[in-house]
């Protein structure tokens, strides 16, 4: 299938350039659109992205600039080790590029895979087919009226069949890849821990942003793959990264921990709390 002219790809990256996985990933599963690779003007490595992928397919921007162009939730800006300014940034380039559509992903996705039901197991085959795919996917972003729709991750799935992820086919959270509408902006919040700020902050206003099950993404170990965000989740870690949800919501976000045998620290969200309800009518005053 042809994917659509108005759509491209965008892979952020820092740090890391002959590590761009997600390129490779890409046009493994049958992707023919456009793409290019995002990185920033405090990227000391910039000139081997030019090399590697040629200039027309490598966009920097400034990063300070766009860092005094939404809460950081920090009281000073002096670290900017972190995937939020790209993640913002990527509305304008795309607004100047005269796209409608575009997909925000991190730079080391090394499969994208469906995820359905065989034989009473939760079973997965690469995908071959992403034009198709991305272009049903914007199809729901447009029906949905969502802000953004991002594809599942592995870990979504753990409990097979019985996961909630697989059972609701939807959720109401939005991570690590992001499709949207040049016209529907928005602004992730939080220098780090963004993705989850967003969500979370923007889910209590009753604005949409879903996951959805039928596709899902793998990646590298974060702080196994040098470069990115992996220097600051080491030298920040997990605490100060969840801490930065619980700013963003306190009402519905605590910290918490995860895992069973090695447990970590982590956000834990009160989705009861976080999530506007729509109520029966029976309730509506005469």
């Amino acid at each position: 299938m042809k994917i659509r002219e108005d759509f491209a790809v965008f892979i952020l990256s820092h740090g890391r350039a002959n590590k761009v996985k997600t390129l490779k990933t890409l046009k493994d599963c049958g992707y023919t659109g456009k793409w290019y690779i995002v990185i920033d003007n405090e990227d000391k490595t910039y000139q081997e992205y030019y090399d590697l992928y040629g200039k027309e397919n490598v966009i920097m921007f400034d990063k300070l600039k766009k860092s005094k162009e939404f809460d950081t939730c920090d009281i000073e800006n002096r670290d900017r080790k972190a995937i939020v300014y790209a993640r913002n940034v990527c509305f304008d380039i795309a607004k100047d590029l005269g796209l409608t559509y575009f997909l925000e992903l991190d730079d080391d996705y090394i499969e994208f895979r469906y995820r359905y039901k065989k034989d009473n197991t939760l079973s997965s085959m690469w995908v071959m087919d992403m034009n198709r795919i991305i272009n049903e996917t914007i199809n729901f972003l447009e029906e949905s009226g969502a802000l953004t729709v991002a594809f599942a991750q592995t870990g979504d799935f753990i409990g097979g069949l019985e996961c909630s992820m697989f059972k609701n086919r939807l959720a109401r959270k939005c991570m690590n890849s992001f499709f949207c509408k040049v016209d529907r902006k928005f602004d992730f919040v939080g220098r780090i821990n963004e993705d989850v700020n967003t969500y979370v902050w923007r889910g209590t206003r009753g604005e949409l942003m879903f996951t959805i099950a039928d596709v899902v993404l793998n990646q590298g170990d974060t702080q196994q793959n040098k470069g990115g965000m992996s220097d600051i989740y080491i030298d920040s870690g997990t605490y100060v990264k969840s801490f930065y949800s619980v700013i963003v919501n306190p009402s519905c976000v605590k910290i918490s921990t995860m895992g069973v045998n090695h447990q970590r620290i982590h956000h834990s969200i009160e989705w009861e709390h976080c999530l506007p309800k729509i109520l029966n009518e029976k309730w509506k005053k005469e």
